[in-house]
């Protein structure tokens, strides 16, 4: 099978413009995009403990920790003792992390970058990333 080498330098290529675009719009509000994915998730989901929210967000668990101690230094994040497990530690957003507007710029963000592409093209464009994710997640299991 013939495979063109190029796709994935494509694929590399829009997430560096994409995590740079979303460095610098965020550094404003005084967020990286590591951490701007934090509170997003956070709102999905407020309450998750960081076990749950790193497999939610597929990182590891320090380096989600590192993460999270930033966010509770900045104000965005407040870690407080599970009811049902005082060690664990479940994370909620603050009330500076739910005023801020990295939700809204990161819906925002991703209208812009889907903009004029047909719905078709998107769903197939979604499933040759999901083979691309399952044929790298078969590499790492060998």
């Amino acid at each position: 099978m013939s495979t063109d080498p190029t796709i994935i330098d494509s694929l590399l290529q829009v997430m560096r413009l994409m995590r740079r675009h979303f460095d610098e719009c965020v550094r404003e509000m005084g967020l990286t995009m590591s951490r701007a994915r934090v509170i997003v998730e956070l709102a999905r989901h407020d309450g998750m403990s960081q076990n749950d929210l790193a497999r939610v967000m597929m990182i590891e668990p320090p380096t989600l920790k590192r993460q999270i101690d930033a966010l509770e230094a900045d104000g965005f994040v407040e870690c407080r003792p599970a009811e049902d497990d005082g060690r664990k530690k479940v994370i909620f957003l603050s009330e500076k992390g739910r005023q801020s507007k990295v939700n809204e710029f990161s819906q925002s963000l991703r209208d812009d970058v889907l903009q004029d592409i047909d719905a078709a093209d998107l769903a197939t464009a979604r499933q040759v990333l999901d083979q691309i994710a399952a044929n790298i997640r078969k590499l790492a299991d060998r």
